[in-house]
């Protein structure tokens, strides 16, 4: 088996590649526009041929914004008639990760309910003892919420914070050392484990500037004394309005003031039009849960995350 990074000539039989099982993947349009977007590039994409032109046994599809380095495996494609599904998988993915020299996490969308749907978890059970195999052994499940102008309703401000722009980054590097004290968020919680509070700060930073959102929508917000009280970043996706980021000082928790974040992200979309907006949070952060569910969000679908360990790596 020939093991190695995609180029242009092997496009047609790239699009070959059809998953025909009830989870997320890089159908031929994603496949085609990503690869114009540069979210996915060639060298990103890894394959494994029984001969060098011949049939592609296994196809790996990792995403990253444009220009950066790969962020999230978004598509596990075995052919069917493989001997051993794991194996080769499992196998195209330690060898890609080694070329990366680091293992992105993989990243599932499903159906709510889709332990009780037998093709979906069939699905998702020989990819994730893959992955597994090639080092991506920390579980995750993230729910995902969605508000609509015409459900929901736009949410009126409470009068209780203030929310500043800010353009110096440096003063959301800080609050985000802040908010990221006794966070339940399991992302942050894991990238603590291997790096100090500001260097994990500064990389939130980065990956939320490279995202399509306009930097001059974030706010920060302030009590009436003049107080920080949390973060509220509006944001975007390839797929259009998200709740980029949101958190509460530790020494303000209690308040409430989650509600009165999220309404404010949720207004700065509505205020430029925007019909729809998209967030996640952890299955177990039940208070970010409760505060989508007050906000009129609802929960749609389920995000799988599987990603190596960072304490063991």
């Amino acid at each position: 088996m020939r093991f190695r990074p995609a180029v242009e000539d092997d496009l047609d039989r790239l699009l070959g590649c059809v998953v025909d099982e009830s989870i997320s993947w890089s159908h031929p349009d994603r496949l085609l526009s990503f690869l114009e977007s540069g979210n996915y590039r060639y060298d990103r994409v890894w394959l494994a041929e029984d001969e060098p032109g011949g049939e592609i046994m296994a196809r790996a599809v990792w995403w990253g914004f444009p220009g950066d380095r790969p962020l999230a495996l978004d598509c596990l494609y075995v052919a069917p008639s493989a001997p051993d599904r794991v194996g080769l998988a499992a196998e195209l993915l330690r060898r890609a990760h080694a070329a990366f020299g680091e293992s992105p996490a993989y990243h599932v969308f499903v159906s709510n309910g889709w332990r009780d749907d037998p093709k979906a978890s069939a699905a998702i059970a020989w990819r994730w003892e893959a992955a597994g195999r090639a080092g991506l052994t920390d579980e995750l499940e993230r729910l995902r919420y969605e508000w609509t102008a015409d459900d929901a309703g736009v949410p009126e401000p409470s009068g209780r914070l203030e929310f500043r722009a800010e353009d110096d980054d440096e003063a959301f590097v800080s609050a985000f050392v802040r908010v990221a004290a006794g966070t339940l968020d399991h992302h942050t919680r894991q990238a603590l484990a291997t790096m100090g509070p500001e260097e994990q700060a500064r990389e939130d930073l980065r990956d939320l500037r490279s995202m399509p959102g306009d930097r001059a929508w974030w706010r920060l917000a302030h009590d009436k004394a003049g107080e920080l009280v949390g973060v509220a970043l509006p944001s975007a996706n390839n797929a259009g309005p998200v709740v980029g980021y949101l958190g509460v000082v530790p020494e303000k928790r209690g308040h409430g003031y989650v509600d009165d974040l999220l309404a404010e992200i949720t207004r700065c979309h509505a205020e430029r039009g925007a019909q729809r907006v998209v967030a996640d949070t952890d299955a177990g952060n039940v208070p970010m849960a409760r505060a989508f569910e007050r906000a009129g969000y609802r929960n749609f679908s389920v995000r799988l995350v599987l990603s190596a360990d960072p304490v063991n790596t």
